[in-house]
């Protein structure tokens, strides 16, 4: 078998770089069309199971699927070895969720597109989490109180900013007497603010605003290697009372 060039290795390169670039942005172009069109309907958020079905479970359809937990998740699991009943909102593929499960959450995850619900249900078969088709704009109301965690991972900066403040004031309430919220994602300027979403990145004025009346434990940003952009990671903690924990 004749070896390439050095050459011609690069060129090889090159043209696949090439290709993966503009296929994802074949796959953005869809997404933002889709994103669009529900975000002056009567249900804003119905994109995302346009998406996932549309798929046809090809994982290289999902724009946001990293086919493994958030780094930022990850590191703050070892630093922070707690367990208890663990709320993901927007769950997607189900990475994060499958993730907590392993380090001992009993974990909730849901999702608003039932798609994204079955396909992840399917990859993390062997685990025993509760998947919910479910919507941050109105959750199950006895989630209310019940959990040790509730990690939002990306969804609120999917959201369009219309309707995202009533998606992030249904976080807090969803947390025990001590339990944790935990949100991660793209961190903006304010000169993001117009960009063309989603994602639209969160400013650091907007995060803040995620956990009023919840005390600050943590505000972290760093980038990712190979990821676009700088993330952030958020973590504040209920120290009010709740009747439901036990």
């Amino acid at each position: 078998m004749t070896r390439l060039s050095f050459h011609a290795q690069i060129s090889e390169m090159q043209l696949f770089l090439t290709c993966r670039s503009e296929k994802m942005d074949e796959i953005r172009e869809r997404m933002l069309e889709m994103a669009n069109k529900a975000e002056y309907s009567e249900q804003p958020l119905s994109w995302f199971e346009d998406l996932y079905r549309s798929s046809n479970r090809d994982r290289g359809q999902i724009p946001w699927d990293w086919k493994e937990p958030h780094p930022f998740l990850i590191d703050w699991t070892n630093e922070n070895k707690i367990s208890g009943r663990a709320l993901v909102v927007g769950s997607g593929l189900g990475e994060d969720a499958a993730f907590l499960y392993e380090r001992g959450w009993k974990v909730t995850a849901f999702d608003v597109s039932e798609s994204a619900i079955e396909w992840a249900r399917y990859l993390h078969q062997e685990t025993d989490i509760d998947w919910v088709v479910g919507d941050l704009l109105n959750p199950e109301e006895d989630w209310f109180g019940e959990f040790h965690l509730v990690l939002e991972v990306h969804i609120l900066q999917a959201i369009p900013e219309e309707i995202r403040k009533k998606a992030y004031r249904n976080l807090a309430p969803m947390l025990a007497s001590g339990g944790l919220l935990v949100c991660i994602g793209r961190l903006g300027e304010e000169s993001d603010e117009g960009d063309n979403g989603p994602p639209w990145p969160l400013t650091w004025d907007f995060i803040h605003q995620i956990g009023e009346g919840l005390e600050k434990v943590e505000l972290h940003s760093a980038t990712i290697p190979e990821k676009e952009g700088k993330r952030y990671r958020a973590v504040w903690k209920n120290t009010r009372q709740t009747h439901k924990f036990d």
